[in-house]
Formats: structure tokens, C-alpha cells, sequence
């Protein structure tokens, strides 16, 4: 089965409209606050531009220029070598139209090395320019990765082009770089169930998170308004629940509500998630599903509505917000859909995560329903929060059996914690507190930090968002580790995430705009000590790297590049 997608001249106009108005708000801000604050000259962040900012760096006269042959050496005893080799002949080749050939070390001037004295799992890595050569060494195929997205972002943004680039001088500066991530888990998410978003974007987001140095892409793919994964033993998902009938029109607090009446949706094929899969794994990010359930199902119960309390009828949802249909956890043939959903996700997916939602799942049809009582009653639960509880842990062991791992939303700690689940932080970090204390890995998320549907300039110079504030600073100065936790809790804090949610995110360059650069701030956050993070350098460097957004053909907010500018070299 293909993807389909129905899109209509109303919903066009406004993302055209969407757009312009990023990109004249943006770019007049820009021009004004610019010219009245340029960028300081900080060095060594002018000359060495790298998000996020490495470890260790020491700056060494000279540069390196690259010329033919550009021969490559390999060590075949690092393992996914051949990946890292491939992605920069891939990366560097179109533009610099140089071939990069395997050759023996002695002929090679850039150079891939296995050093076994390097972690091997989180992608350590030290990164060597010479005038006359260039080492990377790592324990693995990841480590090379990043040391080889570092060399990018040396290089002139030009590199970016897919075409050869003439006039061009090909050269990096001189460097000493040992480096590797802070935490395990560095991630960006994406909502594609309230908007749609076709595979080329997918891949392209997935390429600027490898570009970030993060390493999951988590993929929101199921809600109340849209199921987007193609399942084979049930193809109503898609056929009636991958599609709505109309689409709210504005804000969603805003009264009279006004529909668009036009029919809106899409899915990705198996064929289609596999290659993006393949896609993501060459590039050392891994996918994390989101299938929501108990709440959250209104797509699924229209396409089976047997699944829930009341048994219809439903609709996939047109509006945004929380609704009461639900999941009946009362009745086996809704577990009994779950694991047949989980079997085929877990095939497609070969990630350890999977995330199950577990958010804002009302319970005013459990407490009206005859066979969720019934289930209460029997598994001697006390109410219907641990009825919840009960629904999770026994999706914990359909994933268990095919040797994944539960991730849910933090309301999953309402009613007790399934045994090995992982917290995902989002109402503050509280939730990620509780959860460290009782010894359950947890990746934090609050939406006071890393919600990137917020608005991130005043509301009244921006296009429509779901509310909020959240300025780039605010994203930087962002501490992952509680400070409330103990030594030892503290180990179970596996990262970051950055979440966009697409409610009022038309296409894909309004997703650019509201995720970039807040996501590049993000990515220091997540992979830099903070003792070795700093503001004002943060700017200096993102100044030039904006240039390879802009290659990269990314909208990038740009409207108060200035004014963060001029405040930073104030202090």
C-alpha cells in the first residue's frame, strides 16, 4: 500500500502564507538587530564553529586543504567503518568533487583509526589536523561518525551543496579535538499525527539530528487525530483512522471554532518506514516509535471501535486537546490488538525503545464501564489510576518478549510504575525525580525547557503557536540533573529530548522555524559538560554554523539574532 495524502487549497494557502510571514518577520528582525549589534569576534569560537561544543579543543596554527587524491584509510578492525566512510564520500564528495578512495595508510592523507582505548559506545572520538593530514580515531563506527560531522562543520558551508562548488578553497584549521557525549540519550521528536509529513522531510530531520550529534529521533505516530503507521492485520488503522474529515481552523481556545471542511491526512507504508529505518541507522540515529494508548486512541477506535468502552461510534478527531475515548482495558481483544500492533512495530523498528504514551488518558469511561470495573474487581486493583498501571505493565511484557523497552510519558507513574519502564519527563521534572528515586531510567523532557512549539519571540511578531514562551537562552541554560537528586539517583538520568508538537505547524519550514536553532542550543545541552558550556562562545560559534543551516536550505528562526547577541557581550 502507498501513502496517501490529501491536501486543499485553503490548507495551502495558509502554509504559504505561514512561511512568508516567517520569513519577512524573521529576516526584517534580523537585518534591524544585526546591524545594530554585530557578532563579537571570540575566539577560538569564531575559527572552530563546532555544535555542540566539544570536550576538549586546542587550537593549533595552520590549516589543512584538501586536494586530490584525498585518499581515505580505513582500519577494518573499527566496526561500521565502512558507514562512516560512506557518509563522507556521501557528505563531502558532490560539492568538493573529490572521489575519497580507500587506500593503504601510508598513502592516506585522511585518516580512520581504530583506538580500542576510546568508549565504544557513546561514540568518544578524537579528531587530529595537520598541514599535511587528517586522524580520526574512535572504538567504532559512531565515534568516526561524529568526528567526521565535526570536520564538517570546519569545513565552508559550501561543502552543504549537492553540486560541485567552484572557487572554493577546500580547508579546515589546525586542531587538537577529544570528545564525546555527556549523556547516552540525546533526542528530537516530532508529532506527525496533527500535521502530516512527507519521507523526504523525515529523512531530512533525521540528517539534522545526526548533524546535531544527537542519536534518537523519536517518531510521534499515532493520536486522536491521525494513525500514520501502516499495520498489516488491521488495515482500517490506515484506511479510516490515518484520515479526518475536517481540521479546526485557529486556536484551539478560541470560540466560535471554525473547520476547514476539507479531508486531511496520510501514512507511512511498511516499505516506506523501513527505508527511513535504514536511513536513520546509517546515520547512527535511532528511531523511537510512539504508539499512544490507553488515551489518546480516538483513530484507532473509528477504524475499531470494538476497542473501546462504548463501542461507538467515534471519529478521528478534527480538533486538538484531550478527549475521554479511550482503550477498554476491560476486554482481552484490546490487548490482544496491542500485541498484534507492538509484534509488527517491533519488526519494523529495531531500536530498543518503544514509546507507548501513556499521557492524559481520562478515566471517565473506565469508571462507567461495566468490564473495566469487572477487571478492578478481579485484579484487586483500587481504582481506576490502577487500572492504568495494570493496562501498562501488561504492555510491558508484550514488549519484553521481543526484548524492547517501555518508554511512557510521566503519567505513568500515576498508579505505580510498570517494573523496568523508563520515565519520559514532560509536567516539569518532577516526574523524572520520582522516577530516578525509584530506580527507573529517565529521560527528561520538561515542556518548561524543551517544548519547541512554544513560542519563542512575542506571540504578536510570530505565526500562531499553542502558547508558551521558550527562548533559546532558556533551552541553553537547561540542567538535565536534578539537583535534588543523590549520587546514585543520579546515574539513572539517561538525557535530553526536545519535543515538537504540530497542533499548529502547517509544513515542514514552519517545523524548521520553530525547532531551529533552539534544537542546536539543545544539542550542547545534552552532549556538553556544563562546566565547559558557555553563552556568549554558544553565539559566537552559532553565528558561523548558521551558515551550514542555511546551505542545508534550513528556515531557521532568525529574528532576534542580534538582540541575544548584544545582551550576552553586555554581561
Amino acid at each position: 500500500m502507498t501513502k496517501k495524502r490529501l491536501n486543499n487549497s485553503w490548507k495551502l494557502l495558509a502554509a504559504a502564507l505561514a512561511v512568508f510571514s516567517m520569513a519577512v518577520l524573521s529576516d526584517a528582525a534580523h537585518q534591524k538587530e544585526t546591524a545594530q549589534a554585530p557578532v563579537p569576534a571570540v575566539a577560538p569560537e569564531s575559527r572552530y564553529p563546532v555544535i555542540p561544543k566539544p570536550q576538549r579543543l586546542e587550537a593549533v596554527p595552520g590549516e589543512f586543504v584538501f586536494s586530490r587524491p584525498a585518499n581515505v584509510y580505513a582500519d577494518d578492525r573499527c566496526p561500521e567503518v565502512g558507514l562512516a566512510v560512506d557518509f563522507l564520500r556521501e557528505r563531502f564528495g558532490p560539492s568538493t568533487d573529490l572521489t575519497f578512495p580507500v587506500t593503504a595508510r601510508e598513502l592516506a592523507t585522511i585518516l580512520l583509526v581504530y583506538d580500542e582505548s576510546l568508549d565504544s559506545t557513546e561514540g568518544r572520538y578524537m579528531l587530529e589536523v595537520s598541514t599535511d593530514r587528517i586522524e580520526i580515531r574512535a572504538a567504532s563506527g559512531r565515534g568516526l561518525f561524529y568526528g567526521i560531522q565535526t570536520l564538517r562543520q570546519l569545513l565552508p558551508a559550501a561543502v552543504e551543496s549537492r553540486a560541485k562548488v567552484e572557487g572554493v578553497t577546500w580547508s579546515v584549521p589546525c586542531v587538537k579535538i577529544e570528545d564525546g557525549p555527556r549523556f547516552r540519550y540525546r533526542g528530537l521528536h516530532l508529532d506527525v499525527c496533527r500535521h502530516f509529513f512527507p519521507v523526504a522531510f523525515i529523512k531530512k530531520y533525521i540528517d539534522l539530528i545526526a548533524f546535531h550529534k544527537m542519536n534518537y529521533f523519536h517518531w510521534h505516530l499515532t493520536d486522536d487525530q491521525g494513525w500514520r503507521i501502516e499495520i498489516k492485520k488491521y488495515p482500517l488503522l490506515t484506511k479510516i483512522g490515518a484520515y479526518r474529515d475536517r481540521t479546526l481552523v485557529g486556536h484551539g481556545g478560541r470560540l466560535p471554532e471554525i473547520y476547514d471542511g476539507q479531508r486531511y491526512g496520510g501514512f507511512y507504508s511498511r516499505k516506506e518506514i523501513r527505508e527511513v529505518v535504514e536511513y536513520a541507522r546509517k546515520r547512527f540515529v535511532t528511531i523511537v516509535p510512539e504508539i499512544e494508548m490507553p488515551g489518546h486512541a480516538q483513530a484507532a477506535l473509528a477504524s475499531y471501535p470494538e476497542l473501546g468502552c462504548t463501542g461507538g461510534p467515534y471519529k478521528v478527531a478534527d480538533k486538538w486537546g484531550v478527549f475521554p475515548e479511550v482503550f477498554c482495558a476491560g476486554q482481552e481483544k484490546t490487548f490482544r490488538f496491542i500485541e498484534d500492533v507492538l509484534d509488527e512495530v517491533c519488526r519494523l523498528f529495531p531500536g530498543p525503545f518503544v514509546h507507548i504514551g501513556g499521557d492524559e488518558c481520562p478515566k471517565d469511561r473506565w469508571k462507567e464501564c461495566p468490564r473495566c470495573q469487572a477487571r478492578i474487581k478481579a485484579e484487586g486493583l483500587k481504582d481506576e489510576n490502577e487500572l492504568q498501571s495494570y493496562f501498562i505493565r501488561r504492555v510491558e511484557k508484550i514488549l519484553a518478549k521481543r526484548d524492547r523497552r517501555l518508554i511512557g510519558w510521566d503519567e505513568i507513574l500515576e498508579g505505580g510504575l510498570a517494573p523496568k519502564a523508563t520515565v519520559m519527563s514532560w509536567r516539569g521534572i518532577q516526574g523524572g525525580i520520582e522516577a530516578a528515586r525509584q530506580k527507573h531510567d529517565v529521560i527528561m523532557t520538561p515542556n518548561s525547557n524543551c517544548y519547541l512549539d512554544y513560542y519563542q519571540a512575542e506571540a504578536s511578531t510570530q505565526p500562531l503557536a499553542i502558547g508558551g514562551f521558550l527562548p533559546m537562552k532558556k533551552v541553553y541554560e537547561y540542567e538535565p540533573v536534578p539537583a535534588e537528586l543523590t549520587g546514585e539517583e543520579k546515574k539513572y538520568i539517561l538525557g535530553t529530548q526536545g519535543n515538537v508538537w504540530t497542533e499548529y505547524i502547517l509544513n515542514e519550514k514552519y517545523v524548521e522555524y520553530m525547532a531551529f536553532p533552539r534544537a542546536c542550543a539543545l544539542a550542547e545541552v545534552a552532549w556538553t559538560e556544563p562546566s565547559n558550556k558557555d553563552w556568549t562562545g554558544f553565539l559566537a560559534r552559532l553565528e558561523v554554523f548558521y551558515k551550514h543551516l542555511e546551505a542545508l536550505d534550513v528556515n531557521y528562526f532568525r529574528g532576534n539574532r542580534g538582540a541575544l547577541v548584544e545582551s550576552a557581550a553586555g554581561k
